[in-house]
């Protein structure tokens, strides 16, 4: 049985699996994100904890995300060469989410805690899927 994005071009067929996954992640980092913040007993947005709450989030997508991104979204095995990559997609997106995490605050001050992560993860994984095409080819046979 084939799945539905296997009938897609290629190039858009990774934008769509990369999204599927993305959008998994998006809501395990979140869950992980709220379930920190209830640890952590609610921290002020903006306070140390709040941003340590965030970090564990995203720290605990990663793992399942790059092993899906290889596997799914581009149809490759994990090696060294794109688990780099993946590292540093990740860390461009750790800086952007951090960056934007407090700016959405000061923009965004009465919404929800969960819709604002949301916002900053999705921009961040767009990103995140640019830098990731460069290290995640099949290799040329």
């Amino acid at each position: 049985m084939k799945l539905l994005t296997s009938y897609l071009p290629e190039k858009i067929r990774s934008a769509v699996r990369f999204i599927i996954i993305g959008n998994t992640g998006m809501f395990v980092q979140t869950w992980c994100f709220m379930a920190a913040l209830l640890l952590f007993e609610h921290p002020e947005k903006g306070a140390a904890l709040y941003y340590v709450a965030f970090g564990i989030g995203y720290v605990l997508e990663m793992i399942p995300n790059y092993l899906f991104t290889s596997w799914y979204t581009f149809g490759i095995k994990p090696d060294i060469k794109n688990a780099g990559g993946f590292l540093l997609a990740r860390a461009i997106n750790l800086v952007i989410q951090l960056g934007l995490l407090p700016l959405m605050i000061e923009l965004l001050p009465t919404w929800r805690d969960d819709y604002i992560s949301f916002l900053v993860i999705f921009i961040g994984g767009c990103i995140n899927y640019l830098v990731c095409l460069l290290f995640f080819q099949k290799p040329k046979s």
